[in-house]
């Protein structure tokens, strides 16, 4: 069966068929939201919200588009609102974070502390219109037009989002390579006096 007749059948209340569609898309949805929070739990939540958005908006859903582009244009509109919440609600300043945190893997697994955490802290920098183009890009495989689609942009925003997030990325990446740190303003002052 495919995806059309899957929705369809979910807009009259099949739970089997919207079975099938969070079968289908759970995984994908989790690991893109986990790129975009950088936190697991954060991401398995939002992927709830994602598929019960799926499930009671069925009927808002047009089939100009794949299914795919719907769902993760929900996820990334959840995953923006959330990450805008956060900054919002910042309590903790950088200066009270412990020296090292460790970085894990949905699986649990310790992550080695290198790149990964360093690519992770880059992407977490990122504001989400360059992270979220930049994930379904190089991490679940989209194609521009498709992002296009999903984040209902023209393709040459994407692409301009796509270069711009990537030197973004790289510009970070070389500091953190280079364990380049900026000094604190307070170092600065004390030179001016």
């Amino acid at each position: 069966m495919d995806e059309h007749q899957l929705i369809a059948l979910v807009k009259d209340g099949d739970q089997s068929a919207f079975a099938q569609i969070v079968s289908a898309y759970k995984d994908r949805i989790v690991n893109f939201l986990y790129q975009m929070t950088g936190d697991y739990q954060k991401a398995v939540d939002l992927s709830q919200e994602t598929f019960l958005r799926v499930y009671f908006k069925a009927d808002k859903y047009r089939p100009i588009a794949p299914l795919s582009s719907w769902i993760y244009a929900i996820a990334a509109n959840l995953a923006k609102t959330d990450i805008k919440k956060r900054k919002r609600m910042a309590l903790i300043s950088l200066e009270e974070l412990p020296p090292t945190l460790t970085v894990s893997t949905p699986s649990g697994e310790a992550g080695d502390s290198g790149l990964s955490a360093n690519l992770k802290e880059a992407l977490e920098a990122l504001t989400p219109r360059y992270r979220i183009a930049i994930v379904l890009k190089d991490i679940e495989g989209y194609s521009q037009e498709e992002i296009a689609r999903i984040i209902h942009r023209p393709v040459g925003t994407v692409k301009a989002r796509i270069s711009r997030g990537r030197a973004m990325l790289k510009i970070k990446l070389e500091r953190a390579r280079l364990d380049v740190k900026p000094r604190p303003k307070t170092e600065m002052l004390d030179e001016r006096l």
